[in-house]
């Protein structure tokens, strides 16, 4: 599949190398208006366009990857999709609800696939984790917790947008959180939440937790911080990115009437002959292989592209967890429960 990366910046850069890697995919082109874009195609042997229209007057990739500034997403997809080219986009997958709609609808009227860039579904760790709450081992799911603690140095902050509105955790980090339980447990019908911003005292927040209802009855909590010293993470646990130091930590729980399960490890415990808090416990790890899910995400959307599969990830899927977090952030507002609707 002749692959094109719209956007060369840090995940732009990323899916350029995993396209260059896959041996089902070709980088046929970098999109990108900057200097430093021009450089990368030419350092990876791709053609270089500065606009999605001059390459498509030029050349038609079988597929383009989105990698631009979240607020510009939409208007690339729409690019995309009335050239009539597949398209996964990074998350989110608009800046706003209304013009997510506005996507998918012009996707579903084309019949153009349209992919988000939720990654980590793909990652082998979550896909074992739903086999075993779907296959009922754990009995009825009723609680989970989900945990994004980490430090961000100050210097990260030096950058101005990064202290505004809308660049804090909740954003950027529990996005992905809030799409690995909605993969694994199902959908979200309400929150409620509250933000803290008493360390650095910027307009962005630092930590913020979250009381999340699912249509399941199921509760679950999720606290994130960018501002305490902890193992507790996606990043910091899993091993998904080798630009984060790996603990033998949990980053989830998942709770059930028969067992539990924590994530990544994937240990399952359970009691032994009867359930009871007397009773001994019975633990077994399930094992998986490690593998990359950005490489694994170009490998489905090259099968998505010939037809072979559904997009793991839809346009659909990337506006609920996006409804997810706007919810959240206007329950942080409000001080109100919110319901999703």
């Amino acid at each position: 599949m002749k692959l094109a990366v719209l956007g060369a910046g840090l995940i732009g850069k990323r899916h350029i190398q995993h396209v260059l890697a896959e041996p089902q995919a070709e980088l046929l082109a970098v999109v990108d208006p900057m200097q430093l874009g021009q450089q990368i195609a030419q350092e990876s042997g791709a053609k270089w366009f500065p606009s999605f229209t001059a390459m498509i007057n030029t050349d038609r990739p079988d597929g383009i990857i989105v990698a631009t500034p979240n607020q510009i997403h939409v208007a690339n997809g729409l690019e995309a999709i009335a050239a009539g080219v597949p398209a996964l986009i990074e998350k989110p997958i608009a800046d706003n609800i209304a013009d997510g709609e506005k996507l998918i609808g012009a996707a579903q009227a084309a019949g153009i696939p349209l992919l988000v860039g939720h990654h980590r579904r793909h990652n082998p760790i979550i896909q074992k984790a739903k086999k075993i709450i779907d296959s009922g081992e754990l009995g009825r799911v009723l609680v989970a917790n989900a945990m994004f603690w980490l430090f961000k140095p100050d210097d990260y902050f030096n950058i101005d947008w990064r202290r505004q509105a809308g660049a804090g955790p909740v954003f950027l980090n529990l996005i992905h959180d809030v799409d690995n339980l909605r993969y694994l447990l199902g959908d979200i019908v309400a929150v409620q939440a509250r933000e803290s911003h008493i360390v650095r005292s910027n307009v962005v927040e630092e930590t913020a937790v979250i009381l999340m209802e699912f249509a399941s009855g199921l509760l679950a909590t999720a606290s994130v911080s960018d501002t305490v010293v902890a193992p507790w993470s996606w990043e910091m646990t899993t091993g998904e990115n080798p630009a984060y130091p790996k603990t033998e930590e949990a980053c989830y729980l998942i709770g059930g009437s028969h067992g539990s399960l924590s994530i990544p490890s994937l240990d399952v415990w359970k009691n032994g002959t009867k359930r009871s808090l007397w009773e001994p416990f019975e633990t077994h790890r399930v094992e998986f292989e490690h593998e990359d899910p950005l490489a694994l995400q170009i490998q489905q959307f090259c099968k998505v592209i010939r037809g072979e599969e559904p997009p793991l990830v839809t346009g659909r899927d990337g506006l609920n967890t996006l409804n997810v977090i706007m919810a959240i952030k206007q329950s942080a507002d409000s001080g109100e429960r919110i319901v999703l609707g």
